[in-house]
């Protein structure tokens, strides 16, 4: 389903794909890294970043890993392994099932007893782990996938899919790497998928947050880069200010998670 994006929200497409493609390559080249590795889901994020790193390095310089696990949707595996074909990588396809069920099985859980959201953060985290350790044995940089709507919402797992060395797409909402897949001439069926974080069968973000993320995107939009009242935004946006204040309210929430490293400030030694 194509999301109606405001006019507000639109983007140069061409010099913006130019801009991140420059920030990948001029990135990994001063780091000393020889190449990339990401996840590939079948989503929209994944693959538009795929196409950007492929575009800044060449395929020979970007690692493809498709990570699914027994409750992963199998027309996601086929989607992400299509992105991959049609951006000349070869993915690497893993599954990690046997890795969930080692965590859960230690303490004294199945896929069937676990609380579906602490399983789900299982699989987001043993995600980055076979991402690194691939990053380690190739020299490799850790791309991450989450554009703004979800870092802002954070709507990520800590230490999962929010954890990587950089983030090309954090400049973007969702509805913007979406016109920006558009423009990179990925498959409009992976493009305009509804959004889903795969955490467990039927999973999608619309029913989580409450909204798509053509309503969420002009909410965050006014709030954050406005400074928007509440008032003006449900207006502007014509939904119930309960809505919005849910939405904003889940920005200062989550900036625990943006938050990496927490701690008291340094403490004076005494002068004895």
């Amino acid at each position: 389903m194509r999301y109606k994006v405001l006019d507000y929200l639109k983007i140069d497409p061409e010099g913006t794909a130019d801009s991140i493609v420059s920030f990948i390559r001029d990135y990994v080249n001063r780091s000393g890294a020889s190449r990339v590795v990401l996840g590939l889901s079948g989503g929209a994020d994944s693959a538009v970043l795929a196409a950007l790193a492929v575009a800044a390095l060449g395929a020979d310089r970007v690692s493809a890993l498709v990570m699914p696990e027994m409750e992963s949707p199998p027309e996601d595996v086929a989607d992400a392994e299509e992105v991959a074909r049609l951006l000349g990588l070869d993915p690497l396809v893993i599954d990690i099932t046997e890795g969930v069920e080692f965590v859960l099985r230690s303490f004294g859980d199945s896929y069937g007893s676990s609380p579906r959201l602490a399983r789900g953060n299982v699989k987001a985290r043993l995600r980055m782990v076979v991402l690194y350790y691939v990053a380690n044995k190739t020299n490799s940089l850790v791309l991450g996938s989450s554009d703004r709507s979800e870092w802002l919402l954070g709507y990520f797992t800590k230490w999962g899919d929010g954890a990587a060395d950089l983030y090309p797409l954090l400049g973007l909402y969702k509805t913007q790497v979406k016109l920006l897949g558009d423009h990179l001439g990925l498959p409009e069926r992976i493009v305009w998928k509804p959004s889903s974080p795969g955490f467990w069968p039927g999973h999608l973000a619309s029913e989580e947050l409450g909204a798509d993320y053509d309503v969420i995107d002009p909410i965050l939009h006014l709030y954050v880069d406005r400074g928007a009242s509440v008032e003006e935004i449900s207006r502007t946006v014509g939904v119930d200010p309960e809505f919005v204040r849910r939405i904003t309210s889940r920005v200062s929430a989550s900036e625990h998670k943006r938050r990496f490293i927490a701690g008291p400030p340094p403490i004076s030694a005494s002068r004895t």
